[in-house]
Parts: C-alpha cells; sequence; structure tokens
C-alpha cells in the first residue's frame, strides 16, 4: 500500500465518493465516513507507535451491500430488504476484516439479489464503467469494481456465485478473485445460492487480493512470492462457448497467450468435455434459479412489482424445477466435481478469457433479449469455475480498447499456488 497515513488515503477515496462529477452517488449506498475517520485514526496510531495488526491495518476497504454490518437493515441491492430489521452483529468476513485494521469505507451496489452478471440496477442506478460511463460495470459486484477502479476504496469485498467478483473485475481493468467455497465463511452474506456461493476481493494487484483473501479466511498472511512461469502448464479449455465473442478480447487474449509462451510456459488446447455435460444438467438454470426461488418465493407472491424485472423474471422460472430435478443436479454436479478435479491433476491452471465480450453499453441492455444474450454471455465462462468447485482469479490484459480480463484457474483447494501463480502472469503482463 502506498506509504501515507490511512487518514489521508481515506480522505482521498471519500473525496472520490462525494465527487458530484463522478459514479460516488451510484456507486456507495452507505457511506461510514466517521466510523471509518475514526479507524483510520486508530490505525495511524498504531503506526507511530511500530505497532500493526498486519497487511490489511489501515486499508481502505468496501463491502458489498449484502454483507450484514450490525445494526443496519442488509439490503442485497434492492428496495424490498430497505426496511427489514437490522442485523444483529457483523457478518463473520466483516468482523474478520475489522480485527485485521481494515478502514471500511462503504456500503456498494450491486445487482439487486446478485443475480446477473451485467451490474445494472433500476432502484440505486447502475454505475458508470470507469473505462467508458456509457457501459456497465458488470455484476453483480458491480459497485464493488468501480469503487476500486475509481480510488473511492482500495479492496473491495464481493461475493462470486457464478462470476460475479471476476466479471466486473474483467470488464472494469482490476484484479477479482474467486476462492475455493469452503475457505471463506458465507455466514451473514444474503444468499443467491447456498451452493455456489462464495466470497471475494477486487483490487489492483494480486497481492493485495491475496491478503484480504487470508484475512477472510482466517488464515496467517504468508509472503507472496511469483511461481516461475517457465514451465508451468497451463491448458485452453477448447469448446465453442469459450469462444471470444468480440475482436477486442480476440486479440488481447492471444496477446496475453503470447507473452506466457515466450516467457516459457508450456500452453496447450485441451478438449474440455465437462461444459457439455453441465449445461446438460443445467436446462433451468443451474442451483441459482431454484435456490434463490426458495428464498424469495413468499417476496415474489406478494411483492413481486418490487423486484428488477429482470431479476423476477430469473427467479421465477425456480417455480417449475421439481426437487427430482433438483436432486439429480446434485448427484450429476457431484460427480463431475469428481472427474474433473483429476482431469485437472495434468495441468497447473486453465486459462481463457474472464468474459467473451467487453462491457455492453447500459442502452443496449435496456432491452429485454438484449440482456439476456449479453448476461449469458457475460458468464459463460466464469460459471464453470463455480458449478464445478474450483477457484480463478481475473487479471487485466494489455489492451488498446476497452478493459479485457484474463482468468487462471485451479483446483479445488489450490488458492495459495493460484496466487503465486497469478503473481507471476501480473507481473509478466505489466512488463
Amino acid at each position: 500500500m502506498p506509504n501515507t497515513s490511512a487518514r489521508d488515503r481515506l480522505e482521498q477515496a471519500l473525496e472520490r465518493i462525494r465527487d458530484p462529477s463522478g459514479e460516488g452517488a451510484r456507486t456507495c449506498l452507505t457511506v461510514y465516513a466517521e466510523a471509518a475517520r475514526a479507524a483510520a485514526d486508530a490505525a495511524d496510531a498504531r503506526a507511530r507507535h511500530g505497532m500493526t495488526l498486519g497487511p490489511l491495518d489501515g486499508v481502505i476497504v468496501s463491502l458489498k451491500d449484502l454483507f450484514d454490518v450490525a445494526g443496519e437493515p442488509t439490503r442485497a441491492g434492492s428496495k424490498i430488504l430497505a426496511d427489514a430489521p437490522p442485523a444483529a452483529a457483523d457478518a463473520p468476513v466483516v468482523q474478520r476484516l475489522r480485527a485485521a485494521g481494515a478502514v471500511i469505507v462503504a456500503k456498494t451496489n450491486m445487482t439487486e439479489f446478485a443475480f446477473s452478471g451485467i451490474g445494472a440496477n433500476p432502484h440505486y442506478g447502475t454505475p458508470g464503467n470507469p473505462a467508458d460511463r456509457a457501459r456497465v460495470p458488470g455484476g453483480s459486484s458491480s459497485g464493488a469494481a468501480v469503487a476500486v477502479a475509481d480510488g473511492m476504496c482500495e479492496i473491495a469485498i464481493g461475493t462470486d456465485t457464478g462470476g460475479s467478483t471476476r466479471i466486473p473485475a474483467a470488464l472494469c481493468g482490476v484484479v477479482g478473485f474467486k476462492p475455493s467455497k469452503w475457505r471463506v465463511p458465507t455466514e451473514g452474506v444474503f444468499p443467491l445460492s447456498y451452493t455456489l456461493d462464495s466470497v471475494g476481493p477486487l483490487a489492483r494487484t494480486v497481492r493485495e487480493c491475496a491478503e484480504a483473501d487470508a484475512v477472510m479466511a482466517g488464515e496467517e498472511v504468508a509472503p507472496l512470492e511469483p511461481a516461475p512461469i517457465a514451465g508451468l502448464r497451463l491448458a485452453i479449455p477448447q469448446n465453442a462457448a469459450f469462444t471470444p465473442h468480440d475482436e477486442t478480447v480476440a486479440a488481447a487474449f492471444a496477446g496475453g497467450i503470447e507473452r506466457l509462451g515466450k516467457a516459457g510456459a508450456r500452453v496447450a488446447d485441451a478438449p474440455f468435455p465437462f461444459l457439455d455435460r453441465m449445461l446438460a444438467a443445467n436446462p433451468k438454470g443451474g442451483f441459482p434459479v431454484p435456490e434463490a426461488y426458495s428464498i424469495h418465493r413468499e417476496r415474489l407472491q406478494t411483492r413481486g412489482d418490487a423486484f428488477d424485472p429482470n431479476v423476477r423474471a430469473r427467479m421465477s422460472r425456480g417455480a417449475s424445477i421439481t426437487a427430482a430435478d433438483y436432486i439429480d443436479l446434485i448427484q450429476i454436479r457431484n460427480r463431475l466435481v469428481e472427474e474433473i478435479d483429476a482431469w485437472m491433476e495434468d495441468f497447473d491452471a486453465l486459462v481463457l478469457p474472464t468474459t467473451p465480450i467487453v462491457a455492453p453499453t447500459i442502452a443496449e441492455i435496456a432491452d429485454p433479449d438484449t440482456f439476456v444474450a449479453r448476461n449469458t454471455a457475460l458468464l459463460s465462462n466464469t460459471s464453470i469455475v463455480n458449478f464445478f468447485d474450483l477457484c480463478a482469479i481475473s487479471l487485466p490484459l494489455p489492451s488498446p480498447g476497452l478493459p479485457v480480463g484474463l482468468m487462471l484457474v485451479a483446483r479445488n483447494g489450490d488458492d495459495h499456488r493460484l496466487f503465486r501463480i497469478a503473481l507471476a502472469v501480473e507481473l509478466l503482463l505489466q512488463s
């Protein structure tokens, strides 16, 4: 982190949030200015006395709007829950961040109930993409990515059910990490899918993501060293669904792969039959649709008009999914998770574009049919990671146009190894 005081960096972040010409009003739904100042001053006092609580001490952090913060409603980007009973306690990850000295500055905007990769929110406004304000930021952790890219915080905490940290990271030009689900507690986090939800950070660097991840996982923050790139076994999974849909993504991805090859990585195409089997098992929307419908069934019946129409349409499909369908899906997934874990023994990581398209414009996703098409495209590469119970990270690729993400994917539990690989790739791409 910069060698300046936490209070000075906080005031700079608050200034960016308040800037009437910026995206602060659409990005930060709650701002904790005074509490953050007190936390920053405490961190600076520790620093003056040669004390530290760790690498997150005094770091400016934001929270996605679905984390419990004691004494306030957990809205999850909705108007429906704006008057819900206040949370009795901070979510465990929030408790761990505070204990590590993090300065929590704000709660950030998101897709309502985290149910799309677009990042649009009709209730609180859609934050404009930092690369082009006429474009969406990606979701569902939309405000998280914009907050990092625009300097409203240094690390943003989001969630990822099908790509919700990695998609906005890719579209906004920052780093986004999705951990192995079991490592970070999801208690006190408003759910989308009990089966797939995970909690992960977004930041400008791999190292910052690794430090935040360790704190949230309750682990010791260990020094991070880059893995040697020479000899890395990287597989590009081959399936028509992974093919970039636009020239910007295709060119940036090809350039990244060329750099990896010249640095000595062993990059090879690998047939990926698992995706077709995953899609065959998910004809009605996979786990998020029935699980979200279960969570929101009563609200859909009594307050359906208050939902984002795109979110309501996806959730409502859960009414037609039977218990037998759901149980079949669980059994198929269990088998596929075992198979893909064994298959990935031959590789250090998979590598593919985080998203096959660049950020759509806000205007084009106003049409419901276009919204569905763009949302499906944005989720196509990232959602495999959640379904197959893997870990993954999105890194910014050099691109002369709109931001493009490079996704590295590793086996369940190989998070620390993935961070070492990602750090090496980040350094290579920046060189």
